[in-house]
């Protein structure tokens, strides 16, 4: 299957901006035969936390789902997209939405661990664990951004059966070593692949490391992007996975009982 990322700088608050250039990113994409096509943390909407708990309207937000379910259909390809959603109690959250070529949505998860003041100030962590679906014959889950830093998030995606994890990002210059080595070892650890796809450029003052990578489950570099905008790509295997953790067998040979005695 052929993995798509999409690396880019948004504009805040300007969807129309946005989705056009996830458009033409998704056109693109399919025409090259990609299956699905990751793009950034909040690019619909730009990240700027505090701006768009500020200055958001919550209700538009269905028909902008709706729009990227839309694009998803148009041009054939599967998609993962990030926008803020409000819960009924009123709570803000961030979140990423797998669908298919259909538009059809397959996965949705929320962020659970937030990074930052400004993240803090505009969002409220969830709690629900990442699910696994079925795509394009792979196990597939989601984390966003922070999540993927802590092992504890990873590993319970691989425990669920996860084979291929997609994670929206946005991560600043100065946190270099997440992609480069980070990343990479999440993978390693627990067997499977992870498409991590970031935004370039500056957005309301943050700038942007870009460096989006695609690392497979045994820790190998399949794809690496630069500071600039741009659309990575890398093929991947259903079987490499399967391959990775019956050569050395992490997963089978946790000691969980044994962790919590050491209060783990």
């Amino acid at each position: 299957m052929l993995l798509a990322l999409l690396q880019a700088n948004a504009r805040v608050l300007d969807a129309d901006a946005n989705c056009a250039a996830l458009d033409a990113a998704a056109r693109a994409a399919a025409a090259k035969g990609a299956a699905v096509l990751v793009t950034p943390e909040l690019f619909p909407v730009g990240y700027a936390p505090l701006r768009l708990r500020a200055e958001l309207d919550p209700s538009v937000l269905p028909a902008m789902r709706e729009k990227l379910s839309g694009i998803a259909h148009r041009h054939g390809i599967g998609l993962v997209y990030s926008l803020p959603s409000v819960t009924d109690g009123g709570s803000w959250r961030i979140t990423s939405t797998l669908v298919d070529a259909t538009g059809a949505e397959l996965l949705n998860y929320a962020k659970v661990h937030l990074f930052g003041d400004d993240e803090r100030a505009a969002f409220s962590p969830a709690e629900a664990g990442p699910a696994v679906v079925d795509f394009n014959g792979f196990r597939t889950s989601m984390v966003i951004c922070y999540d993927v830093e802590f092992p504890e998030t990873v590993r319970a995606a691989a425990l669920a059966g996860a084979e291929l994890l997609l994670v929206p990002t946005a991560l600043a210059r100065g946190f270099e070593t997440v992609p480069q080595v980070l990343l990479r070892a999440r993978a390693l650890e627990s067997q499977l692949t992870i498409a991590y796809a970031n935004h370039s450029g500056t957005e309301d003052g943050c700038e942007f490391l870009g460096g989006s990578v695609i690392a497979g489950p045994d820790g190998s570099l399949l794809a690496a992007a630069g500071p600039v905008a741009e659309i990575l790509y890398a093929e991947v295997d259903s079987d490499a996975a399967g391959v990775a953790r019956d050569v050395v067998p992490y997963l089978r040979e946790r000691r969980p009982e044994l962790y919590r005695s050491w209060g783990i």
